[in-house]
């Protein structure tokens, strides 16, 4: 799944191997190295981000027309990249331009940090941040599922491919 996404979005870097021998907590790799140098991240390119890393999960609910929990560090990823599309780019039409994460980032941890300060918005501004982050997954996902419905016979080759051959 992830790398037919690869293969189908504009902006993603082609892909270079394919493997399903596990690897650590991985059970397999799409690799995809950038072509260039990238200064800069952009809102569709980073949708299309999301996209690939949710073709695997996309993938298996279209086969098997069930999920397994393979696709959690693609998943917590994915989350990663939309949350901080809404709450650092300032990428969300719904909250604006404006940086709703704290000084480190609302996840990290650090010693001497001060935990008596909070987050710096409103339990209303944090449920429209959850929101607008589910709202960019789910479209993702359902675009990812959209172009692994088109492209099912190439989702098919690969796997049978890769079955074989465990590296394409």
């Amino acid at each position: 799944g992830h790398a037919i996404i690869a293969h189908v979005l504009p902006s993603l870097d082609p892909v270079r191997q394919i493997s399903i021998i596990p690897s650590g907590k991985a059970l397999g790799y799409t690799l995809n190295p950038p072509v260039e140098d990238k200064y800069s991240v952009y809102k569709n390119e980073l949708k299309e981000d999301i996209a690939m890393l949710l073709g695997g999960r996309a993938a298996e609910e279209i086969v098997f027309g069930d999920v397994s929990g393979g696709a959690s560090n693609d998943i917590q990823r994915a989350t990663k990249i939309a949350r901080d599309m809404v709450t650092v780019y300032g990428m969300s039409e719904a909250l604006g331009t404006i940086r709703y994460a704290g000084d480190h980032g609302d996840d990290e941890v650090f010693l001497g940090r001060d935990f008596s300060s909070g987050r710096n918005y409103s339990e209303a501004t944090a449920a429209t941040i959850d929101e607008e982050v589910r709202s960019i997954i789910n479209n993702c996902y359902e675009r990812c599922k959209q172009i692994l419905t088109e492209n099912i016979d190439k989702l098919h080759f690969v796997a049978e491919f890769l079955l074989k051959n465990e590296i394409m």
